[in-house]
């Protein structure tokens, strides 16, 4: 996710409260099961740190703008290499974007295999409004399907991964559950990263406790987008009740599902949640969530769909955060282990 300045405040007091341990030890050939480092074991300090402390190296990212069928474009980050190398296609999170630190990281971690990478910015998150009154959401997978069938017809032969982190983890899953048996065969594998596999539990999760912090920050972007298509588009919205959106479920009814097509924000979870989907992947996913996430609880993780489905890899963790998941003897040197797992995972599909 991408945080406020205030949210950067409390990260330096929750960092402060951290507990000890025995030290991580130097970075292997095969990344081990995940042990969180010993100055970040919570889950509020794997999630804050991870957004801010994720070793991102310098990258030669190209931006471009592919223009949709429907009049509408979508602004994505390429990451170049040799033609015929393996593509994997990032996407992020809720008010996130491609240049969020952990699609950086991965695209970053592309690079040293040597692979091409594309950082894909849903619309209306690359920092200028998309054209039209429908932005993204986290059922919204026809721009997934277009980019993909896009890049296999310009890169005919090259393997294809893709990614997902938070919200754009929910449209991986999702987008491999409707295509089946149906999907591209240049698609070989996926990661989702942290998944809100319902939607609806996911929304009210965060509505709760300390995860109430992180709903707020997320709920005032989105509410700031409304607004700046209000402009463009006057009366799609009753402002009086915008202003008052405090979470999530008040802005989904209000704004997202209306606007794409669903009756309410119960309408819009059911029909977009990945977990309902998991059954459909026909091409090898691995899932890795951690049971302390603060966007979505442990208890609900879907194991017996996991194991239900043989296409499917569980990485189910104890500790981790939301796309926190680091590691590493000191700040200073910090690893982030899911960017080792999911390349660890992908390089056996190539």
């Amino acid at each position: 996710m991408d945080w406020t300045d205030k949210m950067i405040t409390t990260v330096l007091l929750i960092a402060a409260i951290g507990g000890c341990a025995t030290p991580h030890k130097g970075p292997e050939a095969e990344p081990a099961p995940f042990h969180p480092a010993w100055w970040c074991r919570g889950a509020n300090q794997q999630t804050f740190l991870g957004a801010l402390l994720r070793p991102v190296p310098p990258l030669q990212l190209q931006r471009k703008r592919w223009e949709t069928p429907d009049g509408d474009f979508v602004d994505v980050d390429l990451l170049p290499g040799a033609s015929g190398t393996p593509i994997l296609i990032v996407l992020h999170g809720l008010e996130g974007s491609s240049r969020s630190r952990y699609v950086l990281s991965l695209l970053a971690a592309a690079e040293r295999e040597g692979w091409r990478g594309i950082g894909v910015n849903f619309r209306s998150c690359s920092g200028e409004p998309n054209r039209l009154l429908r932005s993204y959401h986290g059922g919204e997978t026809s721009d997934l399907t277009w980019i993909v069938q896009k890049v296999i017809a310009e890169n005919p032969g090259s393997p294809i991964f893709l990614a997902g982190a938070s919200l754009g983890a929910n449209v991986v899953l999702k987008y491999l559950g409707e295509q089946g048996e149906g999907l591209p065969s240049s698609v070989r594998a996926a990661v989702a990263i942290s998944t809100p596999f319902d939607l609806a539990l996911s929304a009210h999760t965060l509505e709760q406790g300390f995860s109430r912090i992180y709903m707020r920050g997320l709920v005032r972007g989105l509410k700031a987008k409304a607004k700046t298509k209000l402009l463009l588009f006057p009366g799609f919205v009753d402002e009086r009740k915008l202003n008052a959106v405090k979470t999530l479920t008040q802005f989904d009814d209000l704004v997202t599902a209306p606007v794409h097509g669903f009756k309410d924000a119960d309408d819009y979870w059911s029909h977009s949640s990945s977990i309902r989907f998991l059954s459909g992947i026909r091409r090898p996913a691995l899932l890795i969530s951690s049971k302390d996430d603060p966007f979505f609880p442990g208890k609900s993780l879907p194991v017996a769909e996991v194991a239900a489905n043989p296409f499917l890899t569980a990485e189910f963790t104890a500790r981790g955060g939301h796309v926190g998941f680091l590691t590493g003897s000191w700040p200073g040197r910090v690893r982030s282990w899911t960017e080792e797992r999911t390349i660890q995972f992908l390089k056996k599909h190539v």
